[in-house]
């Protein structure tokens, strides 16, 4: 099977999310994840910092509008584009800002718009503390399905599987570059997303978003901890939608391995203390 967005070395540049109340919601990620805030309209709203993004938008609480899923250049979108009209997948506009012309969109089996461009470079003069976009994380009643569009349609990596003991999957981790996974999914009792997690990269600045929060009075709702699969560290906020955000550090770095199985357990959700099981 060729890996097609593997290949085009696709990263998490973006996560649109809906909010009954924009605003509210926009100047939390601008004063949380350390962003600046811009009004589009009445209806949009957009948070940039240094290699993080964040956009929201009138709607309905808790609902991806779409994400984006930047690629290395113009031929690694085109390959993608071309893999996803053999596969049959309905191919849509990119509603996203942030991508040049040639961008495009698709939508999972759960209804996930999904946006794939050639990324428009960032300007200068972003601060704050380490933590680019890296990962969404999905919440579905079906994982293979998931791993079937993901892996199959895509050409995704599967780098790991959290499996019950009657073999039927419970997570499955899903990679676009060297990094142990871009889109993940649990197998949960509801369809959405589970969270989505910024990468601050050294176990220091876990310790200094923290801190930040801990200035902002807010409190971490989950962690430290440390997964198994991916191998890193974590900590979990929310914001007023009740959206989990994650700040992660120390991710696997892939660069050839088979997948591995993990059991549905405790200590594979947390290492080091309690865990939070969706199924």
């Amino acid at each position: 099977m060729t890996l097609t967005a593997l290949r085009a070395s696709a990263y998490l540049h973006h996560v649109a999310f809906e909010s009954d109340d924009p605003q509210k919601l926009a100047e939390f990620y601008s004063q949380t994840m350390q962003m600046e805030v811009e009004k589009i309209n009445a209806n949009e709203w957009r948070c940039e910092g240094p290699d993080r993004r964040f956009v929201a938008i009138k709607g309905t609480d808790r609902q991806l509008a779409y994400a984006g899923l930047a690629c290395r250049d113009q031929q690694g979108v085109d390959e993608i584009l071309e893999r996803a009209k053999a596969e049959g997948i309905e191919i849509e506009k990119s509603p996203s800002p942030y991508f040049k012309q040639g961008a495009f969109a698709v939508r999972d089996p759960d209804g996930n718009l999904i946006c794939f461009g050639l990324a428009i470079p960032q300007k200068a003069g972003f601060t704050g503390i380490h933590g680019p976009t890296q990962h969404l994380t999905f919440a579905s009643f079906d994982v293979e399905a998931f791993s079937d569009f993901y892996h199959n349609k895509l050409g995704f990596s599967i780098s790991d599987r959290v499996l019950h003991e009657n073999g039927e999957m419970a997570t499955c981790f899903t990679r676009s570059n060297h990094e142990h996974h871009t889109i993940a999914c649990f197998k949960s009792d509801r369809q959405g997303v589970d969270h989505h997690s910024y990468e601050a990269g050294l176990w220091d600045n876990i310790r200094d978003w923290s801190d930040h929060y801990a200035d902002l009075d807010i409190q971490l709702m989950w962690g430290p901890g440390r997964h198994g699969p991916g191998n890193n560290l974590f900590i979990f906020i929310e914001d007023p939608d009740k959206n989990w955000i994650e700040v992660s550090a120390e991710l696997e770095i892939i660069h050839d391995r088979p997948v591995k199985d993990w059991p549905q357990d405790a200590r594979t959700l947390n290492r080091w203390g309690r865990a939070i099981f969706r199924s």
